[in-house]
């Protein structure tokens, strides 16, 4: 059973206290060793509608016996309450990475921390030294299987099969270029996907691949396939939903469309990270809300120049951002085995 806030009439420690959050107290890599927990998704955002699930990100530090002894921990995730906790040392390397669904965590309005240790918002003020051009392409790339999704939703009953299954190699492709970062072993062109004449009878045209992996972890490839998997399969249910629910994903997909670009944006220009887009939060809700949509599902052409509109000042930023090529690895290092020491002599 999900829980579902109206509008957060409960404080954090009365949802905290519900049952359904007791593995934040009782798991051992939790519990104390928490620096930060705050509301993510819809309500982080400020999107949240009265019928929006709670979402919960937060950081843990690693224990002492995951730097120094045996045991490794780098996330929780609890399926029943939308909950992800990551291990410090793991969320590290995904910042460093610049992937927009971890920097979200440190662009929350103060209000959305449930929790916020000392050390969390240490984390939060050394944001800076994680920033990177590698933003340039993972919010890019983020947009971009945003827009994917859009095509492919509105394909199912629009366009013939072969476009559409080109559409899924798109998806699939974007999905790919993060496999290099994801999977340590992973190499390019490992495994190629393309389009080509159908050996089911029921297609035109179809999805192949071709695979060269030697000496490869067997957990990696399961992931990766995993992944391309849940794809295909997205997009075979968009054709079993009913109008209303499909409306619904269509107008999440663009709205988080515009908000990746705005988010990117800051980031490149600012260097800063807002999760929250107070001064565009008007025109993401009109979004959200369906106010870009025809009878039939399809968008306005409002709606597309709005995308090329923040397309085009996302590429600006790119061309004129003052961030560095890569992180401050230096600082970075330093910042990370202060943290780490501090844990290891129970300091915190």
């Amino acid at each position: 059973m999900r829980i579902v806030l109206h509008q957060i009439p409960m404080d954090a420690e009365d949802l905290l206290a519900c049952p359904e959050y007791d593995f934040l107290k009782k798991n051992p890599h939790l519990g104390k060793h928490i620096i930060l927990l705050g509301l993510s998704g819809s309500y982080g955002y400020g999107t949240n509608k009265e019928n929006s699930d709670i979402d919960l990100r937060g950081i843990a530090l690693n224990r002492k016996s995951d730097l120094i002894g045996l045991t490794k921990f780098e996330q929780y995730v609890d399926g029943n309450t939308d909950t992800t906790i990551y291990g410090f040392n793991k969320y590290v390397s995904l910042l460093l990475s610049c992937n927009p669904n971890t920097m979200e965590l440190l662009g929350l309005r103060k209000e959305n921390y449930l929790y916020l240790h000392e050390l969390g918002q240490e984390l939060i003020e050394k944001a800076p030294i994680f920033l990177s051009r590698r933003a340039i392409q993972s919010f890019t790339g983020y947009a971009s299987a945003q827009i994917r999704r859009l095509q492919n939703a509105l394909a199912r009953g629009h366009y013939p099969q072969e476009e559409k299954e080109h559409h899924i190699l798109k998806s699939l492709e974007s999905a790919m270029y993060e496999f290099q970062r994801h999977y340590e072993k992973f190499e390019e062109g490992a495994v190629r996907l393309y389009l080509d004449k159908a050996v089911s009878p029921n297609l035109d045209k179809e999805i192949f691949m071709d695979i060269r992996l030697e000496h490869y972890p067997l957990r990696d490839y399961k992931g990766m396939w995993g992944e391309m998997n849940n794809i295909v399969k997205d997009y075979e249910k968009l054709g079993n939903r009913d109008k209303r629910k499909d409306d619904e994903h269509l107008n999440k997909h663009a709205m988080h469309l515009l908000r990746l670009f705005m988010m990117g944006r800051d980031i490149l220009e600012k260097r800063e990270i807002h999760t929250f887009r107070e001064k565009e939060h008007s025109l993401l809700m009109k979004v959200r809300n369906g106010e870009f949509q025809r009878e039939d599902g399809t968008f306005r052409e409002e709606f597309y120049d709005l995308v090329q509109e923040y397309e085009k000042k996302m590429e600006y930023a790119a061309k004129y951002t003052c961030l560095p090529q890569e992180p401050d690895m230096e600082r970075v290092q330093d910042y990370v085995m202060s943290v780490n020491e501090r844990a290891v002599r129970d300091e915190i």
